[in-house]
């Protein structure tokens, strides 16, 4: 007879960890998270990408590795939020699609349509124009600054989501915005004035 305690099965004494979730309450949790942040993660990869095809791929495949790794990121997330892992994969995969078609010709900006907006049909007309200078002007700033951007105006991500997504310090994403900002205001200005 052993004197050692009995454990319940997925536990680890020693750690004082819990059991792990068993895989209905993974998927559970999952098909709650892809409906919360579907829409997020597309317009990332429709910025990043510039057409809705690709960014529907971008987007499956964004969900379809953040499925291999979920229960895994549930833990290690000590409770916070698991969009901006998610925008970081969709990060990923998008340097990816870009490095992999590097050599072939890109879709022009002016055939790139504005995603689905939270906004209403009409102010959505009357900011076409507006949107398209934006746009083309957002692809001349660095990379890392237009993404900043886009997280933070077009998802509407606070700082300390999007320094995680990019893997940097909350002052130092700060600062980025701060000046990836003014850096296109400085090139709209400069198109008012050409």
């Amino acid at each position: 007879m052993s004197d050692a305690p009995s454990e319940s099965p997925g536990t680890d004494a020693d750690s004082g960890q819990a059991p792990e979730e068993s895989k209905a309450e993974v998927d559970r949790g999952f098909e709650q998270l892809y409906r919360d942040h579907l829409r997020d993660v597309y317009s990332y990869a429709y910025y990043r990408i510039g057409n809705h095809h690709d960014a529907e791929d971008l987007t499956e495949q964004t969900f379809l590795q953040a499925y291999r790794h979920y229960a895994r990121a549930r833990r290690e997330s000590n409770g916070r939020p698991l969009r901006p892992w998610l925008i970081r994969i969709a990060h990923n995969l998008a340097a990816n699609y870009h490095r992999d078609r590097s050599r072939k010709p890109q879709t022009p900006l002016d055939s790139i349509e504005p995603p689905p907006a939270r906004h209403s049909t009409e102010a959505v007309v009357e900011g076409r124009a507006e949107l398209r200078a934006v746009m083309e002007n957002l692809q001349e700033l660095p990379e890392e600054r237009r993404e900043a951007l886009v997280m933070r105006f077009a998802l509407g991500m606070d700082n300390r989501e999007i320094a995680r997504a990019m893997g940097r310090s909350d002052g130092a994403t700060k600062v980025l915005i701060h000046r990836a900002i003014k850096q296109l205001q400085e090139r709209m200005e400069e198109g008012d004035d050409g």
